[in-house]
């Protein structure tokens, strides 16, 4: 365990922290699953809609460093693929 007072405060910061990125990575996990049951259900115009939505918060997730860049660009990839991909 930390013993100094910068120690005991950078601990804080830590698990502030950590919550706060865990609650990201939370919303982009959720609004990409939004997103593709929409797609699974065949909803073209309601999936349209939401797709600037889902690549607004993983560039914001790549942004804060939540997610790495590659990973922000692939995934913005594959969920523009399967709005397109909508028959």
């Amino acid at each position: 365990m930390a013993h100094s007072k910068q120690a005991l405060k950078r601990v804080r910061q830590g698990e502030r922290n950590r919550l706060a990125n865990k609650a990201k990575l939370t919303r982009l996990r959720t609004a990409m699953k939004r997103l593709s049951a929409v797609v699974a259900a065949g909803e073209k115009d309601k999936a349209t809609a939401m797709l600037p939505a889902v690549c607004k918060v993983i560039d914001k997730a790549a942004r804060n460093n939540i997610i790495h860049k590659n990973t922000a660009a692939r995934r913005k990839s594959l969920v523009t693929r399967s709005v397109a991909g909508i028959k």
